[in-house]
């Protein structure tokens, strides 16, 4: 394995590590500021790790080819569902883009501010952020990373059924 492939790897494993973690603090803690605090450093974290890892497959993997990717994408596609579309690529720019604008929302409204973001805002975002981490890692993902994605999904699901359960009963 080369070391653009080891970057490229660590980096997401790093980034989902995160995002998992965070996602299930969010959920299963929302109101603790420390708890609050630890999902804000996780988020940061993850995205930080997912960033360094889109560089690195672009560098690694691309060329630092928007065309390579798009090929790549419409390959990796047509594989799975025989369709040769690398659309998706635009899916994970814009993936990309609200994750930033999200971590530096959190940052500038403080640990209270992202509480007041409207229900069905916050819903559609983490919506976007799971089906993106479960076609990756589930849907697209190999051996150990799609049973690994099936494992924080699946936890991820309990933690919001769980917690959807304890607002009923509020």
């Amino acid at each position: 394995m080369s070391r653009g492939e080891w970057i490229t790897r660590a980096t997401i494993w790093l980034a989902l590590g995160c995002y998992f973690v965070a996602e299930a603090i969010r959920l299963r803690s929302p109101r603790a500021e420390g708890w609050r605090r630890a999902a804000r450093g996780c988020w940061t974290l993850g995205c930080a790790a997912y960033l360094a890892h889109v560089v690195a497959a672009f560098g690694s993997y691309h060329g630092w080819s928007h065309a390579a990717a798009y090929r790549d994408t419409a390959r990796q596609t047509k594989e799975l569902f025989g369709w040769d579309w690398g659309g998706g690529l635009f899916a994970n720019y814009f993936f990309t883009f609200c994750w930033v604008v999200d971590v530096a929302d959190w940052w500038r409204r403080g640990l209270e501010g992202r509480a007041l973001r409207p229900r069905w805002l916050s819903m559609l975002w983490h919506g976007f952020l799971f089906f993106m981490v479960f076609n990756a890692t589930v849907v697209f993902g190999h051996g150990p990373a799609r049973w690994l994605g099936i494992a924080g999904c699946g936890v991820l699901v309990f933690f919001f059924l769980a917690a959807q359960k304890r607002n009923r009963m509020a």
